[in-house]
């Protein structure tokens, strides 16, 4: 079938089209005409108020819960959820039961979502059972479609393990990833250790726990070489860190987390579980930060950290509850709370390529991998925009502008009606 997308404003950085409205016709997977006017009686329509379009949007930290917590989340309705919520690519975390440490599970995986219309690249833990001991098959993960490594949420125990990880994906060049968490500072704390913790009595996290990891880490990967990557930052010292890396030339990359970038400590005050989340919605201070780096360019990628929790393991005491928020569904619509409309389309399409995914320009020719979308409606985020099976959003009752209207992803779309 082929499509035409009608007076459509392309937001594509690298495309001769930016900011400008244009007719697209796509058809056989790709990008065949792009002008002021097309005619194709043929073709299906889309003509939508105020559409823009992207490169298709990425996410690389996605959790959903099959196998083993079905409750949560099912890899299909995952699927579907990313795709509404405008994302052609997303990173799927190794956070199942049992873990995905494996071939067969990674190619488990890969079967289940063949025929989704966002494409799911797993995320094979590091380490057996991710218990931080004994090396998993990486290479042969590696084979079956696996992009990256990493023990979701846990911290590499052992700094010889780590050593020896980036040292053996050089051999089929790879990405090792590596939480930022030294869970003997951490101490079983639920939030961020500062004042409000200290008012309320609760058991804090130090940013310190983070910055010792992410700086025995770095020191690591300067001895080894490789590829390292160090998910959901959340401290300004951190930003330091990540920068005088990269300034010394170190194969690092970072991520954060788009809550982390909205929300303070300040919402733990009412115990309100939905804001309990890793690492810990830290200070004010740490949240510019990690905004200014964004923009900066020194953190390479936000990230939604979707994470679905049942009602069992969400709504209960601050001390029981599960660490997440789900967040794809309203990613888009944070982003542009705190980034410009640029800002926010590059934000959401980069990254691909650290981890060897192709990212398609707008362009005559180019593979169909497009997000549509539309910044022009303001609304208040609320149980009816979420699609997931778990409910546990931190921006319920956020006002936000900005929504998904669908993807192109080669010849398949859909399109939020």
């Amino acid at each position: 079938m082929s499509i035409i997308l009608k007076s459509a404003k392309v937001i594509n950085a690298e495309s001769k089209y930016n900011g400008t409205k244009q007719d697209i016709l796509i058809s056989e997977g790709k990008i065949q005409k792009i002008s002021k006017s097309i005619s194709s009686p043929k073709s299906k329509e889309i003509n939508i108020k105020n559409l823009q379009v992207s490169s298709g949007w990425f996410d690389s930290s996605v959790s959903f819960g099959e196998p083993g917590f079905e409750e949560r989340e099912t890899i299909l309705n995952g699927g579907n959820v990313a795709a509404r919520s405008g994302f052609t690519n997303i990173l799927l975390n190794s956070n199942t039961n049992p873990v995905i440490d494996n071939q067969s599970d990674v190619s488990f995986i890969k079967i289940k979502s063949k025929d989704l219309i966002t494409k799911i690249h797993p995320i094979g833990a590091l380490t057996i059972a991710s218990k931080s001991k004994d090396l998993a098959e990486l290479r042969d993960m590696k084979n079956s479609g696996a992009v990256a490594f990493y023990d979701f949420k846990k911290p590499i125990i052992n700094p010889n393990l780590l050593k020896i990880s980036l040292l053996y994906s050089q051999t089929f060049d790879t990405v090792i990833m590596s939480f930022g968490q030294e869970d003997s500072v951490s101490n079983s704390g639920v939030m961020n250790e500062g004042l409000v913790s200290t008012t309320y009595g609760i058991k804090g996290i130090p940013n310190l726990s983070e910055e010792i990891q992410i700086s025995r880490d770095l020191k690591i990967l300067e001895y080894t070489g490789g590829k390292l990557h160090i998910p959901t930052i959340s401290t300004k010292e951190s930003v330091n860190l990540i920068k005088k890396a990269k300034s010394n030339g170190l194969n690092v990359t970072c991520s954060v987390a788009i809550h982390n970038l909205i929300f303070n400590e300040e919402k733990l005050k009412e115990f309100d579980t939905r804001y309990k989340v890793s690492p810990p919605l830290r200070t004010d201070k740490d949240r510019i930060a990690l905004i200014n780096a964004v923009k900066k360019g020194i953190i390479d990628m936000v990230t939604s950290d979707h994470i679905p929790i049942d009602v069992d393991n969400k709504k209960t005491d601050i001390d029981s509850a599960k660490n997440g928020t789900i967040g794809l569904e309203s990613f888009f619509g944070a982003l542009l709370t705190i980034f410009s409309l640029d800002e926010s389309i590059r934000i959401l399409t980069s990254g691909k390529q650290r981890f060897g995914i192709n990212n398609h320009s707008i362009q005559e020719g180019s593979n169909a991998d497009l997000t549509l979308f539309t910044s022009n409606n303001n609304y208040t985020f609320s149980k009816s925009n979420i699609l997931s099976k778990s409910k546990n959003s931190a921006f319920l009752g956020m006002k936000m502008s900005g929504t998904s209207l669908g993807v192109i992803v080669g010849e398949k779309h859909i399109i939020n009606e």
